[in-house]
């Protein structure tokens, strides 16, 4: 059985990179009407702001919006896209140190929690979805943020909390996570090619 134990403090100070591959087989948990809900995550991109186009917080570039990154790890980071979709980042090092991983694709661990989300996604029980909504039920960061009702609310909160938190999951054999270029950063120059994204890869 694979630990629901949360995840220490010292997991997210750690190096951003390492974070983001050892968050790969992590169960992420969101505790909605006493419920728990879990996903495993199985994509992470990595953002390092002072040497990162990519990052919000490029050169240490202070905001209201980009003041979460700004936080002690294992805090995080929730930012609107596209006007409709909320994307999560765990922070991660020491504080003013601004760096996150920002959380990409996950899959479910039980079938009792797919209706629910389902409902959260959809407003509809997950038997009656169209093959197109199967296809992007949790294929991308703001599909994955819509199906737990993660929104600009959780922004700045601790992940040492009992409202979303991060548990120690399963155990992924290294050979079976896989590194790229990140996605959807086109105008982020030479930060482009930083192979900073992991992801399970089981071909």
């Amino acid at each position: 059985m694979p630990s629901l134990k949360k995840l220490p403090k010292s997991f997210y100070l750690d190096d951003t990179l390492t974070v983001a591959k050892n968050l790969i087989g992590k169960y992420i948990v969101r505790v909605k009407d006493k419920k728990k809900l879990i996903l495993k995550i199985t994509e992470t991109e990595g953002y390092i702001g002072m040497i990162d186009k990519a990052c919000h917080a490029y050169k240490g570039k202070r905001t209201p919006r980009t003041e979460s990154l700004f936080l002690e790890g294992g805090s995080a980071y929730v930012y609107l896209i596209y006007g409709m979709y909320y994307c999560l980042n765990v922070v991660t090092e020491p504080k003013n140190v601004p760096c996150a991983v920002l959380i990409r694709g996950g899959e479910l661990v039980s079938a009792s929690d797919l209706n629910i989300l389902s409902h959260i996604r959809y407003k509809k029980p997950y038997n009656e979805l169209s093959t197109y909504q199967l296809k992007n039920f949790l294929n991308g960061p703001g599909k994955l943020c819509k199906a737990l009702d993660i929104t600009k609310e959780f922004d700045k909160i601790s992940l040492m909390g009992d409202k979303l938190y991060i548990c120690e999951g399963e155990t992924i054999n290294p050979d079976i996570i896989k590194t790229s270029k990140r996605i959807n950063i086109d105008y982020a120059e030479e930060a482009i090619e930083f192979p900073w994204r992991f992801y399970i890869n089981n071909k």
